[in-house]
């Protein structure tokens, strides 16, 4: 599988060098990993039910998905289904919408139109006919639906925030800018991959202030996210013990929607590894950095002449 595999729609045309692809590889000197092997065949959904039981009891579950694998947001409905289902679910919060946007409110009847003007739904971004399974999932469940991610306009202040790069320690702030680096294929100058990271972490503090706002206890809340969000050494997981330290880390459980194929977040079996790992078939193969370069319109060498 290539190394850049999902679009990080969310981060527009309206900061141009913003991030556009979201690689699915670890970052060599970060964490080490070896390609998928051996995988397990993969997770349908009728075994859910025995999935989640094993990851439970937890206050906040992570589901690191893969954008363009639709077989994830079908496990993703489903999870959303057996939580609420048992009356454990909380909330659902998504980085596809951005935060202070929620379905609070909205009878479980609700249009689908209408969830969407609720949420603010980019689908220039983020396709709703992908993603609207898992929403509406919980919004006939009468569970309330919150945008998590970093709004637009706050994007520009995350770039030049130098107090973000504090919440990581040193070697993985340098090795979160490699990683931005590979995802946007190279195209990238060195100057702009300190403001792009800050913005990754500016999203992965959002999602988690997001849902450590929804905390209830005895209740699950659900975090759907890019699988880089959901790593535990950069992600979401990581701001989630450093805003709130009391959280135990046995209460945040992450599973990893893992195609044929993509390499692992962590090293199988580490303590920054998934809780759980759960295979899917792999995606449509999809060159993602010839629409990167397009959109560039620029060669490589072109952009490390650019300046954000």
């Amino acid at each position: 599988m290539s190394a850049v595999a999902c679009v990080w729609s969310s981060l527009t045309a309206s900061l141009p060098v913003l991030g556009l692809v979201a690689a699915l590889t670890g970052v060599s000197g970060l964490v080490p990993v070896t390609a998928a092997q051996g995988m397990t065949p993969v997770v349908r959904p009728p075994e859910v039910a025995q999935r989640i039981a094993a990851l439970l009891p937890a206050q906040v579950l992570i589901m690191g998905e893969q954008h363009d694998a639709d077989t994830h947001q079908t496990l993703q409905a489903e999870v959303v289904r057996h939580l609420a289902n048992r009356g454990l679910l909380q909330a659902l919060v998504l980085e596809m919408a951005p935060r202070g946007h929620s379905t609070a409110g909205l009878p479980a009847d609700s249009a689908p139109e209408r969830v969407q003007q609720a949420l603010d739904w980019p689908d220039a971004g983020w396709p709703w006919e992908r993603h609207a399974p898992v929403v509406m999932a919980a919004v006939r469940a009468g569970v309330p639906v919150h945008g998590g991610n970093l709004p637009r306009l706050a994007m520009r202040s995350a770039m030049a925030d130098t107090t973000l790069e504090g919440s990581l320690p040193p070697e993985r702030w340098q090795a979160l800018q490699a990683l931005i680096h590979t995802a946007h294929c190279e195209l990238l100058s060195t100057s702009q991959l300190p403001g792009m990271a800050r913005i990754q972490i500016g999203r992965d503090r959002a999602m988690a202030e997001t849902v450590l706002s929804l905390q209830h206890p005895g209740r699950v809340v659900v975090l759907v996210a890019g699988r880089q969000h959901a790593r535990k050494d950069i992600g979401v997981p990581w701001q989630l013990a450093h805003i709130d330290p009391a959280l135990p880390s046995e209460q945040v459980r992450v599973i990893d929607l893992r195609t044929a194929g993509a390499e692992p977040l962590a090293s199988d079996g580490g303590s920054l590894a998934p809780d759980a790992v759960w295979p899917t078939p792999p995606a449509p193969p999809q060159d993602h950095c010839a629409g990167l370069r397009q959109r560039f319109q620029r060669s490589p060498a072109e952009s490390d002449k650019s300046t954000p």
